[in-house]
């Protein structure tokens, strides 16, 4: 079995183990236990109690990030001639 580095040692004293968090102390608890020098993701898993074998018990969703994703919006328009300038009118690149 490998040892903990420090930074591993110094996060795990900041978790109590059996504590259920609420989602804005968890949030800020990743913040506060994350080393990293670039932005990591965090995965959610929710226990909905359906059975995704049955098709009215799908569940589908989108979510609007409060910033966007930081990447620049691109438009490509596949089109006659005849169009393209209608295109770029439009906003297309």
């Amino acid at each position: 079995m490998s040892k903990l580095t420090k930074n591993q040692k110094l996060a795990a004293e900041k978790i109590e183990v059996g504590k259920s968090y609420s989602l804005a102390e968890a949030a800020q608890l990743v913040k506060d236990i994350t080393f990293t020098k670039f932005d990591a993701s965090v995965d959610i898993d929710v226990r909905l109690g359906v059975d995704p074998r049955k098709s009215n018990q799908m569940v589908r969703g989108v979510v609007s990030l409060p910033n966007g994703t930081g990447k620049e919006v691109r438009v490509l328009a596949l089109c006659t001639p005849d169009k393209e300038a209608e295109a770029k009118a439009a906003g297309a690149d």
